[in-house]
């Protein structure tokens, strides 16, 4: 015990006695060891009492150690102790030394006792002395003991084990009571164990004054830890010149529970900022010069920091800037690698895709030899066609087209195809059809010509044939997009099973496809299916499907066309153009725009002339001094001065819904390239068209004329009358046999369509036929006109332009004769082959029919007269066509105007009119009934004129 007691007092007495700079702790054991060498001399060693060794990290030891102290005589010669002549003054203290009594390291910690507080379990030690709260403890270590205060007294030493025993139970109760919690931040609100007077003292522009009498008293005071307070007035010092703080007032006891912290908690670190700041009495004043932007370079050091910041900031801006360059030439590069893999890959994939489209474009050429040179026997044989009646328009013209899939369906009457006991037909349908529709188209089929009509067993034998003798597919690719507004063309090509089942039912048959306005896609279907197509190829159909390549073939083949000039690709061409035809065609009153790449009167527009000041007076001029006298020059640059104001107040679209001013249509028309032409100048003009067949082998077979039923505005088509009445067939027939044998100089076979005008000249008052139009496609009109053919079993002359309908022998001779095996009778039929109208959406197929037939409406298979619907959907049901034949062509006009009106009084209320082109078709059938009219009126007037001097002669010859 004695041993014990002399070690533990060696290490109190040298923790006491440092003042600064820790030792190392082998130093500490050696002078623990010189002093255990005096045991043996049972010298006592006397000196100041201590409180508190220096404590070591919380890694060298778990508990603190309570310093016994015994009292000895004077120590000399120990290295690394104070002399005898250091200053007394730092060894006085106010604490009356007193005898500790010291207990062997096996009794230090005894057992704990457990005492429950509800039902949790208390832990307590029973040696413990009394403590108070330090700034070092933390809540986390409520089972360590805390530091000791340093003013408390200690204990005398008991004479015996036993005493000493009852002296530590009463210490420990002691304690239980003075203890206080360890959390740093309360240590403000916490009282001292013991009342101690306040030791403050003042540190002016970051300097103690060693000689002032306030810190002489508060380092007398807290002499016993001055090793630990030094460290603590350093680092303060310090910040208070770092900070130029002018002056701060320390309060001593908060320094010391502050350095007592530190010593505990922070260890060999720097303390903390806020703790040392705590110590001062003018903190709020400090903390505001502390914060204050750039206080810290007016003082210690400030240059050389201010130097390092700037140098670092400057350091990290080049860094930064030398990263971002990096960064950005590395995303840059990166960039750059993906595009030129996609890039790559992109030419890579183009490539293929040219390599695939020569092979099938080189497949399409030799099989269009082969269908070329075997034509006619194709013809006279058993043959399958494919009917895809795609419209392979341009995106831009798709993705604005309403119901482009009912658009693509209107021509479903190519069903009719099977008329030929040769021909099967397989119809690609753009949209599922129902049952509805595929019974009807059933029904209609039934008829069979002259056969069907006598009721032969044979005829309905070939009727029945007729239902199994087409097809119709849908592409399955209709529902995988469904609002991409794909050409028909595009759907089959991704469609695997529509393919596969084409292919099976063509396979051993001659076959071929017959689309409708060309496609690339085109190629890669017939390809696909190893059939050769009846049209031309997509690039030639696009050079001269234009309104510019219509007027190069027109010309090519010597047919009188328009005045007018194409390929119009700028303002300053279309400005200069005009002028100079209205300069050369004085009587023209209308200038028509159409543009390229449009059709059914979408993309046309026109302007009057009447509207141009200056064009009255130069028509004065013309006619006084004749075309050859008057001066074109001045005329000319005064018109194309004034065009493109005239054109932006006076020109209109023909198609509002389309384009709704000059401006948007203007836009358009130099993108897509165009013409200017003139429109006859007369009051009456007849417009029709000439279904032309292109044959492989050269030939040019006309199979279908009518003239065309027109809307308001004149130039878009919404209907025909068959066959036409309005051109000599001889002329007619010679223009479209020059017109197709230009075509086919440019390879350019399959359906063509031409569009031609007739006039009567007011300055000659002869009648002329100017070509307006050439589509490369199977046009509306030819697909009613099968129709037709089916329904009547009718043979159309187009040579002399008509309709030859099988009699009933009975309806034309009487029974006492012997009648002809077939008698014929004359025909005229109106086709229209898209009627719209919102209203019909309400009603389903069979009510529709229904209420037709409530009224009269029908057709008559015995007196072949009467009215036929083409359906083209079951889902939206507003758009329908409709043919109405008759004896006449008055009466077929009558029959269709009044089937027009019937419906829609039928479908509509005022209230609600709906969507319709009803009233424009029969808007124009009152003016076409009125000038047959007087066409009736003129022709007996000129057989009457003709009768007169043949009677006169033969009275004469009387």
């Amino acid at each position: 015990m004695e041993e014990l007691a002399a070690e533990e007092a060696a290490d109190c007495s040298a923790s006491a006695f440092f003042e600064g700079n820790r030792r190392p702790i082998a130093t500490l054991w050696a002078t623990a060891l010189q002093l255990s060498l005096d045991r043996t001399h049972q010298r006592v060693i006397t000196g100041p009492t201590v409180g508190l060794l220096s404590i070591a990290s919380g890694q060298q030891h778990s508990d603190l150690h309570l310093a016994r102290l015994e009292a000895g005589g004077p120590r000399t010669g120990v290295p690394g102790l104070p002399s005898p002549a250091t200053d007394v003054c730092s060894l006085q203290t106010l604490v009356q030394h007193k005898v500790v009594s010291l207990h062997s390291r096996e009794e230090q910690t005894f057992p704990l006792s457990t005492g429950t507080t509800g039902d949790r379990p208390v832990r307590r030690r029973r040696k413990q002395l009394t403590w108070s709260g330090e700034p070092g403890a933390t809540q986390g270590r409520a089972g360590r003991e805390r530091t000791p205060n340093l003013t408390a007294l200690a204990p005398a030493p008991p004479s015996s084990a036993a005493s000493q025993r009852s002296d530590h139970r009463s210490t420990v109760e002691q304690s239980e009571e003075s203890r206080t919690p360890g959390n740093p931040q309360d240590l403000s609100a916490m009282a001292p164990a013991v009342a101690v007077s306040t030791f403050s003292f003042t540190i002016t522009d970051g300097r103690i004054d060693p000689t002032a009498a306030d810190f002489c008293r508060f380092k007398k005071q807290f002499c016993l830890i001055w090793g630990t307070l030094v460290d603590t007035l350093r680092a303060l010092e310090k910040l208070l010149r770092r900070f130029a703080v002018p002056l701060a007032q320390v309060n001593g006891e908060r320094l010391a529970q502050c350095a007592r912290g530190w010593a505990v908690t922070w260890s060999w670190a720097t303390p903390p900022v806020t703790a040392l700041l705590s110590a001062l009495d003018n903190q709020p004043e400090v903390w505001a010069l502390l914060l204050r932007p750039g206080q810290r370079y007016k003082g210690e050091g400030g240059v050389e920091a201010a130097a390092v910041l700037i140098q670092s900031h400057w350091r990290g801006y080049l860094g930064r800037a030398a990263y971002m360059r990096h960064h950005r030439r590395r995303w840059a590069a990166g960039i750059l690698a993906i595009s030129w893999l996609k890039r790559a890959q992109r030419q890579g994939v183009r490539k293929a895709l040219q390599a695939r489209r020569h092979r099938q474009l080189e497949n399409h050429q030799r099989r269009a030899q082969h269908l070329a040179a075997n034509w006619k026997h194709i013809q006279s044989s058993k043959r399958t066609i494919i009917h895809i009646p795609s419209l392979g328009y341009s995106k831009s013209q798709r993705l604005h087209l309403k119901d482009f899939d009912i658009l693509q369906n209107t021509q479903i009457s190519r069903l009719c195809d099977v008329r030929d006991e040769n021909v099967d037909v397989i119809y690609v349908s753009p949209r599922p059809l129902g049952k509805d529709i595929a019974g009807y188209y059933a029904r209609l089929l039934e008829f069979e010509g002259p056969e069907a009509t006598e009721g032969n067993s044979g005829s309905k034998r070939s009727s029945l044939s007729n239902n199994k003798r087409f097809t119709i597919i849908t592409p399955e690719a209709v529902e995988y997009f469904p609002t991409h507004s794909m050409c028909l063309s595009t759907l089959l090509k991704y469609s695997p099973r529509a393919l596969r089942r084409i292919r099976n039912l063509v396979q051993g048959r001659r076959a071929y496809i017959v689309g409708g306005v060309a496609h690339v896609d085109d190629l890669a279907v017939a390809d696909e299916l190893e059939v050769a197509i009846l049209g031309p190829e997509p690039a030639v159909a696009q050079l001269y499907g234009t309104k510019s390549g219509g007027r190069r073939i027109f010309t090519r083949a010597e047919v009188a066309v328009p005045p007018g000039l194409g390929d119009i690709y700028c303002l300053h061409q279309l400005h200069e153009a005009l002028a100079r035809l209205m300069v050369h065609n004085m009587e023209v009153q209308r200038w028509v725009f159409k543009m390229d790449a449009e059709f059914g009167g979408r993309g046309t527009a026109y302007c009057d002339v009447c509207h141009l000041s200056c064009y009255s007076g130069a028509l004065q001029e013309y006619r006084r001094l004749g075309p050859d006298v008057w001066s074109k020059a001045n005329t000319f640059i005064y018109i194309w001065m004034r065009s493109p104001a005239w054109l932006a107040c006076y020109a209109q679209p023909a198609n509002a819904s389309c384009f709704p001013d000059w401006a948007c249509f203007l836009k358009t028309f130099l993108r897509q390239g165009g013409v200017v032409e003139a429109y006859p100048p007369s009051h009456s003009v007849t417009c029709l068209t000439v279904d032309l067949l292109l044959a492989p082998g050269g030939e040019v077979s006309v199979l279908s004329c009518g003239d065309q039923l027109r809307g308001s505005c004149r130039l878009e088509a919404l209907g025909s009358s068959v066959p036409q009445a309005s051109v000599r067939p001889d002329a007619l027939h010679a223009l479209c046999s020059r017109v197709g044998r230009a075509c086919l100089e440019r390879h350019i076979v399959g359906y063509v369509s031409i569009d031609l005008a007739t006039f009567l000249d007011p300055g000659t008052m002869k009648r002329k036929v100017w070509a307006i139009d050439l589509d490369l496609r199977y046009s509306d009109q030819l697909a009613m006109t099968q129709l037709l053919l089916v329904v009547t079993g009718a043979t159309l002359d187009c040579q002399s332009c008509r309709l030859l309908v099988p009699l009933p022998t009975q309806e034309k001779f009487p029974e006492t004769q012997s009648p002809a095996k077939h008698a014929v009778g004359h025909r005229y039929a109106v086709l229209a082959n898209r009627l719209l109208h919102t209203n019909l959406s309400i009603f389903y197929h069979n009510v529709f029919f229904s209420m037709c037939k409530a009224h009269g409406i029908g057709y008559d298979t015995k007196r072949k007269r009467g009215t036929v619907f083409v359906l083209h959907d079951s889902i939206e049901r507003h758009s329908i066509g409709m043919l109405t034949v008759c004896e006449d062509l008055q009466g077929s006009l009558v029959t269709f105007a009044r089937n027009l009106s019937v419906i829609h009084q039928e479908i509509s209320s005022p209230k609600t009119q709906g969507d319709t082109n009803f009233k424009d078709l029969l808007k124009d059938i009152e003016d076409v009934l009125q000038m047959t009219a007087q066409n009736k009126v003129q022709a007996l007037e000129d057989e009457t004129r003709e009768e007169e001097p043949s009677l006169t002669l033969g009275l004469m010859m009387l």
